[in-house]
């Protein structure tokens, strides 16, 4: 078993260190039954993830994650996947939702992983109701909580 978890940070300081956002993808492809794994988990600034996301979505202005499933050949394979967080948009998020940024980023990272591993959620205002979106709110819990102790 493998879960090689790859974390960038583009210099930029954040109030995760890489491990703890390793440890976190690492959670959820347990959680979620995957044994083996190759992710990497990049932190951008918001004109880069605007870029990304013109680019690869057709959407305008910054997001705060993107996430890139790559098809594996057989059940086999590895799952590999790409991760871009944008932690200034996350701040903004966190103060939106009234929580901090350390949850807002470690819900960032389940989010994105749980997308790499082939969940999705509507876009309207359900997708705070869907199936992806519990399994993410259980999993950021036990997160919180074990980053609490």
């Amino acid at each position: 078993m493998s879960l090689d978890i790859d974390v960038s940070t583009n210099g930029r300081r954040v109030p995760v260190s890489r491990a703890s956002i390793a440890d976190a993808a690492r959670a959820v492809l347990r959680a979620q039954r995957v044994r083996d794994a190759l992710i990497s988990i990049t932190l951008l600034d918001r004109a880069a993830i605007s870029r990304m996301n013109v680019a690869h979505l057709g959407h305008a202005g910054p997001t705060d994650v993107i996430s890139f499933g790559f098809t594996r050949a057989t059940a086999r394979d590895p799952v590999v996947g790409d991760i871009y967080i944008a932690p200034d948009v996350a701040r903004t998020n966190a103060l939106a939702r009234g929580v901090g940024v350390r949850e807002e980023l470690l819900r960032l990272v389940v989010h994105g992983t749980l997308h790499v591993l082939g969940h999705d959620h509507p876009e309207d205002e359900s997708r705070e109701d869907s199936p992806m979106w519990r399994v993410q709110e259980r999993l950021v819990r036990r997160l919180v909580a074990r980053t609490a102790r």
